[in-house]
């Protein structure tokens, strides 16, 4: 028996399906409760993130539950199946954070072995916290099946004194909890109440800002990314994506006829002009690693350059993930950078119309409060930025959004820690002055491993009401929730022997966010002397495991952070075999 519908002769699902040969096989479904029907029908991945670790995921089993009816109601069989996640906002400030960038990479595994492995003919990954976003469209650029991507939602604001509060706000609080400012009962009550529901973080940080990227890169539907977690027309759009899922496959558009070097400057796009995490500036270039496709940080930060900031989101601005939703979402802002001529308007969507065609059904415009009209932005430039120098000679990254003018140029003396938390407790003993340049050093991809976020410390800075009176550089991230002058993904990495290394207390650094550059004041001569006498990367504790693993294949920060030779090397399409 055959799909009526499907030619199952051309997709990867004949080989455990179709045949005599495949008797024991399809008994195995069988003892499933599957129909012969529903045997014979395309075989679609349905891969969530779910787990009890966090609120971003703890949705995602329900909204999985009506993606498998869309699939179903367009004759398609669906079999759900898991991976793991890590948690940010759970994994900040400890040795857990580690292990978050480097579940990205496990993520994209994970989904791709299950998907040869039993040979599904397309997928829908539902994802909620940082990582797993980029990690699940990963998968799908990877494998190149017809994929449809769907965020799991945002969380609800919390609520106190008569204000909108996330989880940034507890972060800054504990800061303000140590400077003195606020006491141990005001701090149990704000995080009693800042989140409130199920989701990922509310403001533009790392998952709204992907939860974005999915659809401008055109992965997922249009405006699937925006209602919260707890509303109830996700779970509308999931019986779309499932529905979608199986159109692709009818039509043959997969991932790579989506992703296109078009679609990943569609995605930078929106990153800029809503202020989005530099996280991004990391995810993009390994999403388009799994395509084959040259899109570095370089190139990224060049589209940031010239979009304008105009979308009103926090950390840098006022509004949360709800409020965008309202007000249209990601398709209003698509049509802000379509009259202004910086969108590639060909590029081909999970629905199977161009992103030209989803817009032009779009009526609604910016609301000039949370979506400004892109004639009139917040600034004139994106609002992250990429700098370079003889500090980061394979480049750097800042988030700007929300930043006075003339706090965009910082000079001040080094102040070098060898790691995180050797740079908290420096905030926390206010063993630091007020114009000092933190470097923390050490915490790459490779020389953490894992490349950690900064968040706890950068909150505190922020918390004791210095966030403006200091600058920081790293060669590990930031969160998207991260405020101030704070420069990450410098490069090369300090284990890499790259000039971050090399610096020394007292150094003079200028960062210039105006002009795009990042230097020390160190001639080349005495830059080399440092070099020569450099005794190599840090001794790390890891020396087995994952994050060992990790660290011996990772590549570099601006390449994405990548751990294997990416589409130009595969010898084969998972479709074809």
């Amino acid at each position: 028996m055959t799909s009526q519908r499907f030619d199952k002769s051309k997709l990867p699902s004949r080989h455990v399906t179709e045949g005599p040969a495949r008797a024991p096989h399809r008994s195995y479904y069988y003892a499933m409760g599957m129909t012969e029907e529903e045997i014979h029908q395309p075989l679609v991945g349905v891969a969530t993130c779910w787990n009890e670790a966090a609120p971003c995921n703890i949705a995602l089993n329900r909204q999985a539950q009506a993606v498998k009816m869309g699939v179903k109601r367009e004759f398609g069989t669906p079999r759900e199946f898991t991976t793991i996640t890590v948690t940010d906002g759970i994994a900040m400030g400890h040795e857990g954070m580690r292990s978050s960038l480097a579940s990205r990479e496990a993520i994209a595994d994970t989904v791709e072995l299950t998907m040869r492995g039993h040979c599904y003919d397309a997928l829908v990954g539902l994802a909620g916290c940082d990582k797993s976003l980029p990690g699940m469209m990963m998968a799908m650029i990877r494998l190149n099946v017809p994929s449809v991507f769907l965020y799991g939602g945002s969380i609800l604001p919390g609520r106190l004194n008569g204000k909108d509060v996330t989880v940034q706000d507890v972060f800054e609080a504990v800061g303000q909890h140590q400077a003195g400012n606020m006491t141990t009962c005001e701090l149990e009550k704000l995080e009693a109440v800042a989140c409130p529901s199920a989701g990922a973080c509310g403001g533009q940080f790392t998952a709204n800002t992907m939860a974005c990227v999915s659809e401008a890169i055109g992965l997922a539907l249009p405006n699937s990314a925006g209602a919260p977690a707890p509303y109830e027309s996700r779970d509308a759009y999931a019986e779309a994506s499932g529905a979608a899922v199986m159109n692709l496959i009818e039509k043959n558009i997969r991932a790579r006829d989506i992703c296109t070097r078009e679609a990943f400057e569609n995605a930078a796009r929106i990153v800029a002009c809503t202020g989005g995490s530099t996280n991004a500036g990391l995810h993009l270039p390994a999403m388009a690693h799994e395509a084959g496709i040259d899109f570095f940080l370089d190139d990224v930060c060049e589209i940031f350059r010239d979009t304008p900031y105009f979308v009103d989101l926090k950390p840098g601005g006022q509004y949360v993930a709800k409020d965008l939703y309202e007000v249209g979402g990601v398709p209003v802002v698509m049509k802000e950078l379509r009259k202004a001529g910086l969108i590639h308007e060909d590029c081909m969507t999970a629905t199977g119309y161009s992103i030209g065609e989803e817009l032009d059904k779009n009526t609604l415009e910016a609301d000039g409060r949370v979506i400004y009209p892109v004639e009139t932005p917040l600034s004139k430039t994106g609002g992250v930025v990429g700098l370079k120098g003889n500090l980061a000679p394979e480049g750097a990254i800042v988030k700007i959004a929300g930043m006075e003018p003339q706090h965009l140029l910082f000079t001040g003396p080094a102040r070098v820690f060898e790691c995180e938390q050797d740079a908290f407790d420096a905030v926390q003993n206010r063993t630091y002055e007020e114009g000092d340049v933190f470097v923390i050093r050490n915490e790459g991809p490779a020389g953490g491993p894992g490349m950690r976020e900064m968040l706890a410390t950068t909150a505190a800075l922020s918390g004791q009401g210095m966030g403006k009176k200091v600058a920081l550089i790293t060669d590990g991230r930031f969160s998207g929730a991260t405020r101030g002058f704070c420069v990450g993904h410098v490069g090369p990495e300090a284990a890499h022997g790259g000039p971050i290394a090399l610096l020394k207390d007292g150094d003079m650094i200028t960062l210039n966010a105006i002009e795009g550059t990042i230097s020390v004041d160190i001639s080349e001569d005495e830059m080399a002397e440092r070099k020569a006498a450099w005794t190599g990367p840090r001794p790390t504790i890891y020396g087995a495991g994952a994050l060992w693993k990790y660290a011996k294949l990772v590549g570099p920060t601006y390449l994405g952070a990548v751990t294997h030779p990416g589409a130009k090397d595969e010898g084969h399409e998972y479709m074809a075999l």
